[in-house]
């Protein structure tokens, strides 16, 4: 059986990150946008915004950059703080994947087909 995703949570006093977060934060990179990456997570732009407020307030320091709209418009961005988060998150999920790789086999061949 081929494992097709291994899901973390992180829990810390006063942050929590997971897929979805990271996902937006891995969208806002490519997008440079709260809505689109908002769209592209079929999400409203209420409520990425409101996990994008989650997380700045969260972390020591922000995570995501916000320029706000207007004629030009506004845009997003990931600070060296959220790149730095993003990043050790997937190496984190990696190694798990890794480490646990005999587990999950002997779980996956004990699942219903």
């Amino acid at each position: 059986m081929e494992l097709t995703r291994l899901m973390m949570r992180l829990y810390f006093d006063k942050a929590m990150l997971g897929p979805g977060k990271v996902r937006l934060l891995e969208e806002i990179a490519e997008h440079g946008s709260i809505s689109a990456a908002g769209r592209a997570m079929k999400m409203s732009y209420k409520r990425a915004w409101s996990l994008v407020e989650e997380m700045n307030a969260g972390f020591k320091s922000p995570l995501v950059d916000r320029a706000r709209g207007g004629a030009k418009g506004g845009g997003a961005s990931l600070t060296p703080e959220g790149e730095a988060v993003l990043a050790a998150y997937r190496r984190l999920e990696e190694k798990a994947r890794e480490a646990g790789s005999e587990e999950i086999a002997l779980i996956g061949a004990m699942v219903a087909d």
